[in-house]
């Protein structure tokens, strides 16, 4: 058997070198690694993927944290891909998240990788939902995936986990914050950390009031927690919440992992199609042609408007240029 087999087994088999060696070629887009991860697809669907997500300095590494502790405590292996600021300079991640999460370094049952945004909008990165693929393979039962911070960008996070815990701090206008940008649309469970500070009892009723005009509008109930991660207060309360939301009907499931898949195939054909654009741009620039019907020559008829985009992609999908 070939190296690509042999990495897929060992990867089934959960070794750790394996493991991280596919992760970082699914997150540089290497073709190996999308090879392997499309091999692995069929042992996967067996984890439970929570997203945990909010502004930046509400604390979500302190929970995530806190979430590793107790599942272990519970027997189950967890993997943590962590969603890190890029460097504005050499485009790689800052991982404070692995640095928070150090206690767990040398646990066995417990995988922590950081991911870069890369300038990636939406909380996540595109490598997010194949790593969390991989994980799943391994066999880590739990998947905690933690979004960068990045405000009303968030709602990617339901479309890559089956469990949405959105978290809030006392004093950041994250209450408000959440209604203005429909974060709290898309939570399971909702959290009010640090709340042994000022400030906290207010966001949980303002919180708690626009929780009554969801109910209103005949969306599903979501738990409100108030928690303070650096202690463990209400971190148990926490888990059973995150419980509950994994007990759910089966059908309530099944939807989730449609619409995941959903988000999940549009997001690839864009990427595929963008790649085919930029190629034949390329190409085409390489060859000096601009002759009817090229990628280039559409290209020029927009920026002449001889043209609109919307006709120009037709042509293109038409002429099967963007395979």
């Amino acid at each position: 058997m070939g190296a690509a087999g042999s990495r897929v087994e060992r990867v089934l088999a959960g070794d750790v070198p394996a493991l991280a060696q596919l992760m970082r070629d699914l997150d540089d887009g290497l073709p190996a690694g999308r090879d392997d991860l499309r091999t692995l697809y069929p042992h996967t669907g067996r984890a439970f993927v929570v997203g945990i997500t909010g502004s930046p300095g509400v604390g979500k590494s302190t929970v995530v944290d806190g979430l590793i502790t107790r599942y272990r405590a519970a027997g189950r292996r967890v993997g943590v891909v962590a969603i890190d600021p890029s460097s504005p300079f050499s485009g790689g991640a800052i991982l404070g998240d692995r640095i928070r999460m150090q206690r767990h370094a040398t646990d066995a049952g417990v995988f922590i990788r950081s991911l870069a945004t890369r300038g990636q909008v939406g909380g996540l990165t595109r490598s997010t939902a194949d790593l969390v693929a991989v994980l799943d393979a391994a066999g880590y039962a739990v998947i905690l995936v933690e979004t960068v911070g990045v405000g009303q960008a968030e709602i990617d996070v339901v479309t890559t986990t089956d469990a949405a815990v959105v978290i809030t701090a006392p004093g950041l206008g994250d209450e408000v914050q959440a209604l203005k940008a429909g974060i709290l649309e898309i939570a399971d469970v909702l959290v009010v950390n640090k709340a042994d500070r000022e400030g906290a009892d207010r966001a949980m009723k303002d919180l708690s009031t626009m929780l009554d005009l969801r109910r209103q509008s005949a969306l599903p109930s979501v738990p409100l927690l108030s928690v303070v991660a650096t202690t463990g207060q209400g971190m148990d309360a926490l888990r059973s919440a995150i419980d509950g939301v994994q007990a759910r009907p089966a059908e309530a499931r099944g939807a989730r992992r449609r619409q995941q898949a959903e988000a999940q195939l549009l997001a690839v054909v864009t990427d595929i199609t963008r790649a085919a654009l930029q190629a034949g741009v390329a190409g085409d620039k390489a060859a000096a042609t601009g002759k009817p019907g090229s990628v280039a020559a559409l290209v020029d008829d927009i920026a002449a408007r001889r043209t609109d985009p919307y006709t120009a992609a037709r042509a293109l999908l038409s002429a099967g240029m963007l395979r």
